[in-house]
């Protein structure tokens, strides 16, 4: 009796462990700003530093960086902010503006989080023919 319960126990407790970390969430990776101003493909890069539009003018080279990384979720309707953890901002340069970007990790329903333990980028877009030519 106490093997099949502790069994049991075992069991609740694998599975409350991987609906957390088994997160895994496919969408637009951009900033907070370009989401809520309806911006996707030509979201401001000045975002990705300060924050907002036009905070160039009264950043200086040196300031913290202020950049608020969501994925939104065309399904959903809706972003979620997003905690790299262990990566690198930079790893995150390929995926950066661009849609299909997928995230794993596991998400934080009260802070409404995605933390993040690896992602897949799309592949770069193909080298057109006549880009350059017309």
């Amino acid at each position: 009796m106490k093997k099949l319960l502790i069994m049991l126990l075992g069991f609740g407790l694998a599975a409350a462990m991987a609906g957390n970390e088994g997160f895994e969430k496919k969408g637009f990776l951009t900033t907070k700003w370009c989401v809520q101003n309806d911006m996707f493909k030509d979201c401001r890069l000045e975002t990705a530093v300060c924050g907002y539009e036009g905070c160039y003018e009264k950043w200086k080279f040196g300031d913290k960086i202020k950049e608020e990384m969501v994925l939104y979720v065309h399904d959903d309707g809706k972003y979620y902010r997003v905690d790299l953890g262990n990566l690198k901002r930079s790893e995150l340069d390929e995926a950066m503006n661009r849609n299909e970007v997928t995230l794993i990790g596991s998400y934080d329903k009260k802070r409404n989080l995605i933390h993040v333990k690896e992602f897949k980028a799309p592949p770069p877009p193909k080298k057109s023919f006549f880009k350059g030519c017309l």
